[in-house]
């Protein structure tokens, strides 16, 4: 997730995944270079009614809450832009990406993939700290989607995929492109990925569905590979490694914001 070459960033995530939680983020400041912010950032997210997505965020609702910006990770070297919306309903969670774009470097054509080696957005739902197991969620300019429950154990992790992931557990999720078309190698201006992940696909994790006043930890990121030049961004800044919980922001759920 860094621009280390593969070899290295790879054995670097097995070293930390050996050591105590707080030794492996000392570890991984140290050869990062990305000091976690002392504050995470914080965020208010409204409640809405459902509505469908098409990829585009051009729903009334997102009307009704601002474009959250992504920083740019350590010494990343594609100057693009990177941000997020999100909502909820009674239902499940609204997400919108958007990143100014040149290729969309992406030929994954199967859900489940190691879409994180290519262009991708991603976030983080860890709905109750007490418990070491949080949601993560990746989408690709061709609309590919990882969703996975992962337990970090220690600093331990790895993924497990939904079982019976259809019906009312099946997430939503379209992408659109500006300025090109959503192909593999395409060139375009700029990318979006919309997607509604409804509260089923999140059980058993406790802290679900969320009301007023409840928070969740979260993370959102972007990874962009154009020219060979990996470039990583976020919300809360974090070490090498995205599962860095300890470091991620927090999302407060408000109240119901009626669209016009």
């Amino acid at each position: 997730m860094t621009s280390w070459p593969t070899c290295i960033r790879r054995n670097f995530q097995r070293l930390c995944a050996t050591l105590p939680v707080a030794a492996a983020t000392l570890v991984s400041i140290a050869f990062s270079g990305i000091a976690p912010a002392a504050d995470p950032p914080s965020l208010i997210v409204q409640k809405c009614d459902d509505f469908d997505v098409s990829g585009k965020g051009d729903a009334k609702a997102w009307e009704t809450c601002d474009w959250v910006s992504l920083n740019r990770r350590g010494d990343g070297q594609l100057d693009y832009t990177a941000q997020f919306k999100i909502l909820y309903s009674d239902n499940g969670i609204y997400v919108l990406f958007d990143g100014s774009d040149k290729t969309l470097t992406a030929t994954m054509q199967e859900d489940f993939l190691d879409l994180w080696n290519e262009d991708v957005f991603e976030c983080f739902f860890w709905t109750n700290p007490k418990d070491p197991v949080y949601f993560e969620y990746e989408i690709s300019p061709l609309g590919y989607e990882l969703p996975i429950l992962v337990p970090n154990l220690g600093g331990k992790f790895l993924g497990w995929r939904p079982w019976h992931y259809d019906g009312a557990r099946k997430i939503q999720k379209k992408v659109s492109a500006t300025g090109g078309q959503n192909k593999s190698m395409a060139n375009v201006t700029a990318w979006r990925a919309e997607v509604f992940i409804p509260y089923a696909v999140l059980e058993p994790l406790r802290n679900v569905p969320p009301k007023e006043g409840t928070q969740w930890r979260a993370n959102f990121y972007r990874v962009d590979y154009d020219d060979q030049k990996d470039t990583g961004w976020d919300w809360a800044p974090v070490g090498p490694s995205f599962h860095d919980t300890q470091n991620f922001g927090t999302l407060t759920f408000g109240k119901l914001v009626e669209s016009d």
